[in-house]
């Protein structure tokens, strides 16, 4: 299986406010993205196992224009709070990482 590390062209996070977090997985390659879009690995749910947030507060979406996934999520601590080690929400993508998703990678 290929993990997220591998297959997407850009995964990355970034502040949604002092609260939140979006976090976006962009592929350059449209036909890898609806691969990993039918797989339904990437939902709601995972992010919300992943961050240690409800699913209820996780606003998923798949842009397939523009072959991207977006995911945003409440911070566990406030940007800038007692406690934060990412006061701009760059590093919150790194859980992803290594998520499997089950695609056929053809050779290029």
């Amino acid at each position: 299986m290929a993990r997220i590390r591998d297959i997407a062209q850009v995964c990355k996070s970034k502040n949604a406010g002092p609260f939140m977090v979006t976090i976006d997985v962009l592929f350059e390659d449209h036909d890898l993205y609806r691969q990993v879009k039918a797989t339904g690995v990437l939902n709601a749910g995972l992010f919300a196992r992943l961050y240690g947030v409800n699913e209820a507060d996780v606003l998923f979406t798949p842009y397939d224009t523009a072959a991207a996934f977006k995911a945003t999520l409440p911070r566990l601590v406030p940007a800038g709070d007692i406690g934060d080690t990412d006061v701009y929400g760059a590093q919150q993508h790194a859980p992803l990482l290594d998520v499997e998703v089950p695609v056929n990678l053809q050779p290029r």
